[in-house]
């Protein structure tokens, strides 16, 4: 999937720990690289570190997309229960009230295994999500820095994550859309079906494919912006914990240390994501529980505070799925050796051009 896309990616330097050639910390002394393996020299390590794979290659972007399915599907499953509470807080507020009320009528009235009502739509729509989310950032990261330039890159390198990320979800959307439509009916549809098996062949009588992609308008409109945070705060977070909180490069850090760095940042990042896509994964939630109606009009009954309607749950959930998510796509490059590029530095040219180095 990914490795077709290779050919059309030129590899920048300034993200890449190994490109075409191999380079120090700062970006000096080319020297031929090695066509077996992926080796550098970080700024402050001695020792050179070996990758299975080159930055940007087919390998790379397939475990990239590998690592976003593990992320993505595993823990958005493991919150079901979660999930499913705060949906149906949008969209029947005045049976479940909050957060523990909801959880208490639920099992009331399904038992304990209605709280895992829509596992799998959940699993297959988010993995596929994950794939896609994951996988194309990284391709579009590379190909817009190109575009940019190893000087422009690193000055707008946040409009280069968002940029990326946007790109990325789009075509994650799609991918989870259907599942995501049945999801929401068999969670806050009682009586309408309790699995996928039953569901999608009823949404499809019902209302035909359309039943499966209504919804992919509002989801970009939640996972749009969701994932433009969630790139960009978690980036710019981790520089800036290197920076201001670690006492030490992360060149001298152990692998344990970075992924904590991780799970911190993508636990902030997570905040951020919920509270920006809020308004609409409530307009989600209604509008795949009614038949024809619109977003417009499911905003414009719901209201300004009805869109926030269960916010708190929606916090919680966000906040820890995305940094086990990052912690976990995070580990998957550590155990396939993949590279993983440092925080940015200015490169050289621009040092010299702005007269802050020798």
């Amino acid at each position: 999937m990914f490795s077709s896309i290779v050919p059309l990616v030129r590899l920048n330097p300034f993200h890449a720990p190994q490109l075409q050639l191999q380079q120090d910390g700062l970006g000096n002394s080319p020297e031929p690289a090695e066509p077996s393996c992926t080796r550098r020299s970080l700024a402050a390590a001695s020792a050179e570190e070996d990758y299975s794979c080159a930055y940007g290659s087919g390998r790379f972007f397939i475990l990239c997309g590998f690592g976003g399915i593990i992320s993505c599907g595993t823990t958005h499953t493991a919150l079901v229960p979660l999930d499913l509470v705060k949906c149906r807080i949008q969209v029947d507020p005045q049976k479940y009230k909050s957060i523990f009320n909801g959880f208490s009528v639920t099992v009331k009235e399904d038992g304990v295994r209605g709280l895992a009502k829509g596992w799998a739509p959940t699993f297959i729509g988010y993995s596929m999500q994950g794939l896609c989310k994951f996988g194309f950032y990284e391709v579009f990261k590379i190909m817009y820095s190109n575009m940019l330039g190893e000087e422009n890159t690193y000055l707008w390198r946040t409009s280069l994550y968002l940029a990326a990320s946007a790109s990325a979800e789009f075509f994650a959307d799609i991918a989870l859309a259907p599942m995501e439509a049945a999801k929401v009916r068999i969670q806050t549809q009682p009586g309408y079906a309790n699995t996928l098996r039953q569901a999608a062949p009823k949404m499809f009588a019902e209302e035909g494919v359309w039943a499966f992609y209504k919804g992919v308008v509002p989801l970009w409109m939640r996972q749009i912006p969701y994932t433009m945070m969630k790139f960009a705060c978690f980036e710019r977070t981790v520089e800036a914990l290197y920076k201001y909180v670690v006492p030490k490069p992360r060149s001298e850090c152990s692998k344990g240390e970075q992924l904590v760095v991780t799970f911190v940042a993508g636990y902030i990042a997570g905040v951020f994501c919920a509270i920006v896509s809020h308004p609409a994964d409530s307009v989600v939630s209604v509008l795949n529980k009614e038949k024809g109606s619109s977003a417009a009009q499911v905003l414009k009954r719901l209201g300004f505070k009805g869109v926030w309607k269960g916010l708190f749950a929606r916090i919680i959930m966000i906040g820890t799925l995305t940094a086990l998510q990052w912690f976990i796509y995070d580990s998957v490059k550590v155990y396939f050796r993949l590279p993983r590029p440092p925080p940015p530095e200015m490169p050289e040219s621009l040092k010299k051009k702005l007269g802050l180095s020798e």
